[in-house]
Parts: structure tokens; C-alpha cells; sequence
């Protein structure tokens, strides 16, 4: 059996997901929902098997689902720094930014 794969749109951006795989979100719903707590995402762009044929959307293929579960609802990424510098002058500045995600396992795709 061949593994079926999707191509969908979150966060503005497209991702290619398959089931059973566990992926970072950006932070759904406020990080208030609770592990376990089921997501449906329907725009989904392509979906297909491995080596076989793929249903291409115009945008989005119709009756194309998939569900995530979510594992964790917050989880920080790596802290990032931004230095500003100016030479032949004393300006300097540092500041940080760190990104929330939510964890969530893919648990079917339908299509």
C-alpha cells in the first residue's frame, strides 16, 4: 500500500503532510485548547499517493479533509536575536523573539 500524502495551506504557507507525522503549527487557537483536541483543515491543494496519481485543487480539491490531533498545545522554538548596529555612532540595540507552535500528529487524510 502506497502512502498517501496532502499538500495543504496553514499559517500562509503550503506544507506537504502524510499520515502518522507529527508536525509544528503556528500556535492554534490561542494555545487554549487541550491535548487530544481534533483539527480539520480543508484547504487542502493536492492530495496523492506515493508513486501514484495526485487530485490537483483549483485552489483547493473539493471534499479534501485533514485531521490533525493536536499533542501539545504550546511549545516555544528557539529564541532568536536581532542586533541593530550603526557605525560611528552609539546606537546599538538587541532584542529577541521567540515563536509559539502547537504540535499536532496527522491523523487522516481524506480525499
Amino acid at each position: 500500500m502506497a502512502d498517501t500524502y496532502a499538500i495543504i495551506e496553514e499559517s500562509g504557507g503550503q506544507r506537504k503532510v502524510t499520515d502518522g507525522e507529527i508536525i509544528y503549527i503556528d500556535l492554534y487557537n490561542g494555545g487554549e485548547s487541550k491535548a487530544g483536541d481534533k483539527i480539520e483543515i480543508d484547504k487542502v491543494l493536492v492530495v496523492g499517493e506515493t508513486g501514484g496519481d495526485a487530485k490537483l485543487g483549483a485552489p483547493y480539491v473539493d471534499g479534501a479533509k485533514v485531521t490533525l490531533e493536536i499533542t501539545e498545545p504550546v511549545k516555544k522554538g528557539d529564541k532568536l536575536y536581532i542586533h541593530k548596529f550603526r557605525t560611528k555612532s552609539t546606537y546599538q540595540r538587541k532584542t529577541g523573539h521567540r515563536q509559539r507552535y502547537t504540535i499536532a500528529k496527522v491523523t487522516g487524510i481524506k480525499g
